[in-house]
C-alpha cells in the first residue's frame, strides 16, 4: 500500500486494531496538530514505561495515536504485545521527530483520499468485494503463529494437496461432508479440519 507508484480510482485499508486504524485517521485528518504534539518527545525508557501501562481508554484520539506511534518506535521489533524498550549500544535512540516529520508526511500525504476501515476481515471483504475490486491480504505469516494466536483454531477447507503442504505444520483431520451450493443437487466430498490443538 505504502509503495504503491500509482493510485486506482479507489482505495480501502482495513486492520482489525483500533490503535493503527486511528493513527492513520490522525495522520490522515489531524496532522498538523499531531506533529506540534509529538515536537518535543524524546526517546526515554521512563516515558516508554508510563505509555506502556496507561490505558488507551483515559487519552484522547491524538494522545492515542500519539502512544501507539512511540512505542511502535521505541519497541524492540515494534511488537504490539509484549514490547520491550529498543535500545542498542552504539545506535541512537529510536525516536526521533527530525527523522519521523518527513516520513509521516509522505504518510499523511499518500492517505488523502483513502478510505480507512476497523473491521472483521469477512465483514470487510463483504462490504467491498466487487468484480474490479483487488484485495491485499495481509494475515500472520506462517510459522509466525505465536506472535497472533494465543487460543486454539479450527479451521475448515478443501482437502487438496497445496492445503496439505501449505498447513503440514498443524494437526489435520479429513472428513467427509456435503456440498449443497450447486444446482445440481449436492455432493459428496472431503474436507480437512486443520487445528493448532
Amino acid at each position: 500500500f505504502l509503495r504503491r507508484e500509482s493510485s486506482p480510482k479507489s482505495e480501502v485499508i482495513n486492520d482489525f486494531n483500533l490503535e493503527v486504524a486511528n493513527l492513520f485517521r490522525i495522520l490522515q485528518r489531524h496532522y498538523v496538530a499531531f506533529l506540534e504534539m509529538m515536537k518535543f518527545q524524546v526517546t526515554s525508557r521512563p516515558d516508554f514505561e508510563r505509555l506502556c501501562k496507561t490505558r488507551s481508554d483515559t487519552l484522547t484520539d491524538l494522545e492515542k495515536a500519539a502512544k501507539f506511534l512511540y512505542l511502535q518506535r521505541t519497541s524492540f521489533g515494534g511488537r504490539v504485545s509484549g514490547q520491550s524498550f529498543g535500545v542498542a549500544v552504539g545506535r541512537p535512540g529510536r525516536f526521533d521527530i527530525t527523522k519521523l516529520g518527513p516520513i509521516l508526511e509522505e504518510l499523511h500525504t499518500r492517505l488523502s483520499g483513502v478510505v480507512i476501515e476497523c473491521l472483521c476481515y469477512d465483514e470487510f471483504i463483504r462490504r467491498y468485494d466487487s468484480k474490479t475490486t483487488l484485495f491485499y491480504i495481509d494475515p500472520p505469516y506462517f510459522y509466525g503463529e505465536n506472535d497472533y494466536i494465543k487460543g486454539k483454531f479450527l479451521l475448515s477447507i478443501n482437502d487438496v494437496q497445496q492445503i496439505r503442504k501449505t498447513f503440514s505444520a498443524f494437526k489435520m483431520t479429513e472428513v467427509s461432508t456435503k456440498y449443497t451450493v450447486s444446482s445440481k443437487g449436492s455432493k459428496d466430498v472431503k474436507e480437512l479440519l486443520i487445528s493448532n490443538f
